[in-house]
């Protein structure tokens, strides 16, 4: 593992994201302790770590879901504010919680078109939605229950939410986590399109897998602190990182009774 050197943290022009020296704090402790993070038009960055480095909490503090104490985080050249994140689309942890939603899967993903200052679903959100559930090759589930959906099924809609609003940059947290090998190999696809097309990508995750190939940098994180900036450290292997818990469920079970989306946006 190498130590960060500033110089290695990416282009300085042309970015879509530059979070420069972040400090989150909660409840009185400090979790971030300086991460800086750039991402340049049509580049992938992965987050990388293991449990309670602070991944998490870094993103949320980029989308706007926490409050940072110090540092700066902008969006496109401008303060991320919440104008500039109407420009990203944002995937949280998957959850489960009791309750249920009764909506079908075009219903949660047109759900993505609504938000800040947004009340009234735009003409063409039908195509929109028919465009973003095919990236995730999952079209013929669009009058499907949520609820009754597998995990992996449930996490390409709720990608699918995210990407129906054509964003310019793409935060996912922990996409792969629990999902079956078709849906990573979906995901990948529709990454690597995006890609292509010139969006930028920050994600959250444990071990590289089926987005191998598309990653251009890695970030890691240890403690709220980085600790490697450059190639992903595949000599040294995600799962030598520092608290990993050695668990990756590679199998796609259906969410038990009452499982649901996590349908938050970026705040």
């Amino acid at each position: 593992m190498t130590a960060a050197n500033p110089a290695d943290l990416g282009p300085t022009t042309g970015l879509a994201l530059e979070a420069t020296d972040v400090r989150v704090s909660l409840q009185g402790t400090e979790i971030l302790h300086g991460v800086s993070l750039t991402a340049a038009s049509g580049e992938v960055v992965a987050i990388m770590g293991g449990n309670g480095s602070g991944k998490s909490t870094f993103v949320r503090a980029i989308v706007g879901a926490i409050p940072h104490d110090a540092g700066t985080i902008s969006m496109f050249g401008k303060e991320a504010t919440p104008d500039a994140r109407k420009l990203i689309g944002y995937v949280p942890q998957r959850v489960s919680a009791a309750g249920g939603v009764t909506a079908t899967a075009q219903e949660v993903v047109a759900s993505g078109l609504l938000g800040y200052r947004t009340l009234r679903l735009p003409r063409d959100t039908a195509a929109r939605v028919r465009e973003a559930l095919t990236a995730l090759s999952v079209a013929d589930l669009a009058r499907r229950d949520v609820s009754r959906l597998s995990g992996g099924q449930q996490q390409r809609i709720l990608i699918a939410r995210a990407l129906v609003r054509k964003p310019e940059l793409l935060i996912l947290d922990e996409p792969m986590a629990g999902v079956d090998l078709q849906s990573q190999v979906a995901l990948a696809h529709a990454l690597g399109h995006l890609k292509e097309h010139g969006v930028s990508i920050v994600i959250v995750l444990h071990e590289l897998g089926a987005l191998t190939r598309l990653i251009d940098r890695a970030v890691v994180l240890e403690h709220g602190c980085v600790t490697h900036v450059g190639a992903p450290p595949h000599d040294l292997g995600v799962h030598a990182l520092p608290g990993h818990d050695h668990e990756h469920p590679h199998e796609d079970p259906a969410l038990s009774a009452g499982g649901t989306l996590g349908l938050e946006g970026p705040r």
